[in-house]
């Protein structure tokens, strides 16, 4: 059971994505590494913006007079 509370590691992805030799990858592969990594940024960047607007909600909703 995941527990919001505790500290997540993501960076053991982010570092083994990090460390992927791009070499043996066509200049096809590297453009498809790109639109998957632009794709995965703007989910990220949806995640922070529900994130945000939650909490604004929750500390209005909250907030002491």
């Amino acid at each position: 059971m995941d527990d919001d509370n505790e500290p997540r590691r993501h960076d053991d992805v982010l570092a083994a994505l990090t460390k992927q030799p791009l070499d043996p990858l066509s200049v096809d592969e590297l453009n498809d590494r790109i639109v998957v990594l632009q794709e995965e940024i703007e989910r990220t960047r949806a995640r922070i913006s529900f994130a945000t607007s939650h909490k604004l909600s929750a500390d209005a909703l909250f907030k002491k007079s």
